[in-house]
């Protein structure tokens, strides 16, 4: 009887301890089915699906993805605006440039201090029509796919924006009537203002070597690579391939692009991001030194730096010094800075004669105190993004009108090497075509005027 009623009791215990097991097993799954997913998860799964990529996603679209409990902060970095929201294991970074009324978009995440691939490296698809609103007209739809939509209904936006000749377009059903960008980005290759039929009579800058000055270069792109005669890299160690430099070397001395397309070039990257003219003192005070140097058969006689930003940086009386030097050695500077000429900038009507100094209307760079405007917008550059890459460019900025008139004063020194700086700058006021909206550079009557000149 003992051992009956204890064996039950040990049953009945077993019995216990399964229905306990069984409750506690219960328990810890509705737990696991509760529990949310991390932020972590939420970002990796809209990643996958699309609704969140790189240049299409704004502040707005992760905030109704993971809440609005993120800390905002809000900079400036160059022309751009930049906004940081900050979760508990998620940075997003957004940016845009402060010009433009274009949202902030999505540059990068970095998940528990590990960046994501949200495709900054891949060519960007735009979804819907919708994404269209998402991008300005500096950078415009350079390197993007608009292959998706259906843009008849968008030539307005279209005929505002830049892009290159990785831009994937629509099949010719879904574009506007008339837009052709095949067409802009050959048409845009002409310098413009009879610069071609120049060339075309031997003035094309032979002889003649020019000097930029600007950020790191893409060596190897077709319109210039062998126009370089030396390369220097100062203080822009471990610096990345920057946009600036590819366009302003083809305006200067590409190929097809360049206004002075048989000119050597002579190419130093410096940090024109540090607010200091030291770098610019040195490269000038070296080029004269080259020039004494018989290693240097055609001698730099132009330099061009596409930045007017001198007065408010670090040495200032010391870049004055070295541009007296340099004069006094036969080279002109050309600079963006109203100290060496306040001039401003054109934009060539589209489908109009890029060589008609009518064909053109004020850029977006221009006021009413300009004493010349320049070519600088709705023009094709050379793109950092690859080797054989051209950037159609709405706007253009006084940067492209540096190396314009950079390039034609190699011309100058081509048909008359002992005009001096001051006599070029002077020719180009006093041959200037008037048109309504100012005083025109012209490049014919110029060189004519600079071939007379004694």
């Amino acid at each position: 009887m003992f051992a009956l009623d204890q064996l039950e009791r040990m049953q009945y215990k077993i019995v216990v301890m399964l229905l306990l097991g069984f409750q506690a097993h219960s328990v810890c799954a509705e737990q696991v089915m509760s529990e949310k997913p991390s932020t972590i998860d939420i970002i990796r799964r809209a990643v996958a699906e699309g609704k969140i990529a790189y240049k299409l996603t704004t502040p707005e679209e992760l905030k109704a993805l993971l809440g609005a409990g993120g800390k905002k902060k809000i900079t400036n970095d160059g022309g751009m605006e930049i906004l940081v929201l900050n979760y508990s294991d998620i940075l997003a970074r957004f940016g845009r440039m402060r010009d433009y009324s274009a949202p902030f978009t999505l540059l990068f995440i970095i998940a528990k201090g590990t960046p994501m691939d949200i495709g900054q490296d891949r060519q960007v698809i735009l979804r819907n029509e919708d994404d269209l609103k998402k991008f300005d007209p500096f950078w415009g739809f350079a390197g993007v796919s608009l292959a998706n939509l259906d843009l008849r209904g968008h030539r307005k936006l279209l005929d505002t924006m830049p892009f290159d000749s990785q831009t994937i377009w629509p099949e010719p059903n879904k574009m506007p009537e008339g837009f052709d960008p095949a067409a802009l980005l050959e048409e845009g290759k002409n310098p413009g203002l009879g610069i071609r039929r120049l060339h075309e009579q031997g003035i094309d800058g032979r002889g003649v070597s020019i000097a930029i000055i600007d950020q790191p270069l893409l060596k190897d792109h077709i319109e210039y690579a062998d126009k370089i005669k030396r390369y220097e890299a100062i203080d822009v160690e471990g610096v990345n391939l920057q946009m600036h430099g590819p366009p302003v070397t083809s305006i200067a001395v590409g190929k097809t692009c360049g206004v002075a397309p048989a000119a050597a070039l002579f190419y130093f990257a410096a940090p024109m991001w540090k607010p200091d003219n030291q770098s610019y003192c040195k490269v000038i005070d070296e080029i004269i030194n080259l020039n004494q140097s018989a290693s240097v058969s055609e001698k730099i006689r132009v330099v061009s730096v596409s930045t007017g930003m001198f007065p408010q940086q670090a040495n200032f009386d010391h870049w004055k010094e070295v541009l007296k030097r340099a004069e006094k050695h036969g080279i002109l500077v050309v600079t963006c800075d109203p100290a060496f000429l306040e001039y401003g900038t054109l934009s060539r009507i589209p489908d109009k004669d890029s060589d008609n100094p009518s064909s053109y209307r004020r850029g977006k760079y221009s006021s009413a105190n300009d004493v010349l405007f320049v070519p600088a917008g709705n023009r094709t550059i050379a793109s950092r993004r690859g080797s054989e890459v051209y950037t159609y460019d709405r706007n253009g900025g006084m940067s492209w009108a540096a190396p314009y008139l950079a390039g034609l004063a190699a011309l100058a020194y081509q048909v008359n090497p002992e005009i001096k700086p001051k006599t070029i700058v002077n020719l180009w006021l006093k041959t200037a075509v008037q048109t309504d909206i100012g005083p025109v550079v012209n490049p014919a009557g110029f060189i004519e005027a600079v071939r007379k000149f004694k």
